[in-house]
């Protein structure tokens, strides 16, 4: 047996041990139960909800039918048109031509979400805020409640769900649904361990205080990524992020319908997490570098015939383990119809994660949202 292969086998050994370490710390998110709310009216206090838009006239119909249908006493809505040039901007007009609780907030000298978000947040007239994209759609007529019933004034920060709608049939909607419910299920288990890393601006609720005591957008201003994630990153504390994950909070957008069009969106999410703390970087660096370990040594390995039958019994432990805690995330996220798919589907997803990663760092994204 060549010294390679030894070495091979003791990496593949090392990446399994320390993947399936892991999964023991996301299990931490299914495995803890998810509190009961008891509400008052200091926590029912208003809410400014802030949408920015950039060409997104054919979301807008249903966007604005589930925020008017929103059950919550005292709510304002903050539309940001960033330099639209289909009907987005007429559309809000007479949106909030209609709607005394809905403002207008035009970009003119400034571009950019972060600009938009910025100037929104500075014209909002309540403390708490919610943050949703323009092709989001809140599950249910409760999102602002549930949402906002959890911040306070000690957790100022709301990590929300945003998943994806089921298109029948397409590999790919089951690939970037298993993809975002891999995701919540990293981020949701590092706030549950106290050391949040990330939110997504799909579903995030936070305070008008915190984004002025963090200056805002200030230490990533010169890039245009980030103001979910990268905010997320720079402002959590242990003891100041709380988790919503009620089904009735939960968001929910149309997929890429494209293998180029996702590929491009993932290399914009990808392109600011260099910006991350220095902690989170190796912790997520270390994980994904076991993922691809695991499978690609064990592939080498085997191909070799080299340590089959013990590969192959580490690989089913590590299996049946990660399987384990995949489940339980998908159908604590609802999505169940995914579970048949999920030895499939992670292998796959590690192998594009890789191939997105390699991409991004040759040619640099660019982004608006």
């Amino acid at each position: 047996m060549s010294a390679l292969l030894v070495g091979l086998y003791c990496f593949f050994i090392g990446a399994v041990l320390i993947n399936c370490s892991y999964y023991a710390y996301f299990s931490r998110y299914w495995l803890s139960k998810p509190k009961a709310q008891a509400l008052n009216q200091q926590q029912l206090k208003g809410v400014s909800i802030i949408c920015c838009i950039q060409n997104e006239a054919e979301n807008l119909p249903q966007l604005f039918k589930k925020l008017s249908s929103q059950q919550y006493p005292c709510f304002e809505i903050l539309l940001v048109n960033d330099h639209s040039t289909d009907d987005s901007l007429s559309l809000i007009r007479d949106f909030a031509s209609k709607n005394k609780a809905v403002r207008l907030i035009d970009l003119i000298a400034e571009t950019g979400k972060k600009a938009g978000i910025t100037k929104a947040i500075n014209a909002a007239t309540y403390d708490k805020l919610l943050i949703l994209d323009a092709d989001c759609l809140p599950a249910s007529d409760n999102w602002i409640l549930e949402m906002t019933s959890r911040l306070s004034d000690t957790q100022q920060l709301v990590l929300g769900y945003g998943g994806y709608f089921s298109i029948k049939n397409s590999w790919l909607n089951k690939l970037i649904r298993f993809e975002t419910l891999f995701t919540a299920m990293q981020y949701f288990a590092y706030a549950k361990n106290k050391n949040a890393y990330m939110g997504v601006g799909r579903n995030l609720a936070y305070t008008k205080s915190l984004f002025k005591s963090g200056n805002g957008f200030e230490k990533h201003k010169h890039h245009k990524a980030g103001d979910d994630d990268l905010f997320v990153n720079q402002n959590a504390t242990p003891a100041n992020v709380s988790l919503c994950v009620s089904p009735q909070a939960f968001t929910y957008s149309y997929p890429k319908e494209s293998w180029k069009s996702w590929f491009v969106q993932k290399r914009r999410h990808i392109g600011a997490s260099h910006l991350y703390k220095k902690k989170h970087q190796i912790q997520l660096g270390i994980f994904y570098a076991s993922q691809f370990l695991v499978f690609s040594t064990s592939l080498f390995l085997l191909s070799a015939n080299a340590f089959s039958l013990s590969i192959l019994t580490l690989l089913l432990l590590r299996e049946f383990f990660a399987g384990i805690v995949l489940f339980k995330t998908a159908s604590r996220l609802f999505e169940k119809e995914l579970i048949p798919y999920i030895l499939i589907l992670e292998p796959f997803m590690v192998s594009m994660q890789m191939l997105i990663f390699i991409s991004t760092v040759l040619v640099k994204p660019k982004r608006w949202n």
